[in-house]
């Protein structure tokens, strides 16, 4: 049995196997880390995109909000004016009527500007 064990190392086939075979099992382990790394490096990537994601929606939130926001202060700004217009000894000059058009105005133009970018996320892509 030693004889033929011995026979077997000193064996040309032996070394060539050994020669191939130790460094291609420390290449497949390099391989496998690497792999192991990128996909780590993957599912970072896919976490920082989903969170992106969220700030994304949040911005669009908060600018909606905004926009609520100013409607509302323009409702109660006008409603206030038109209230004190209604007071008999209030005596409003021509500024209320002045701030009263302005209001309509601007009202109106963001009005447009935002049913014109509605009209375009209906059709971009």
């Amino acid at each position: 049995m030693e004889q033929w064990i011995t026979s077997l190392l000193d064996s040309p086939l032996w070394s060539l196997l050994l020669g191939f075979g130790i460094p291609a099992f420390f290449i497949r382990r390099f391989e496998k880390k690497l792999d192991a790394r990128e996909t780590e490096r993957r599912k970072e990537e896919a976490e920082r995109e989903k969170k992106a994601e969220e700030r994304e929606r949040n911005r669009e939130e908060m600018n909606r909000l905004q926009v609520k926001t100013t409607m509302a202060a323009i409702a109660l700004g006008e409603a206030t004016a038109r209230a004190v217009q209604r007071i008999p000894d209030a005596h409003c000059n021509g500024d209320m009527h002045a701030a009263l058009d302005y209001v309509k105005t601007v009202k109106h133009e963001e009005k447009d500007f935002l049913t014109g970018l509605g009209i375009h996320a209906l059709y971009d892509e």
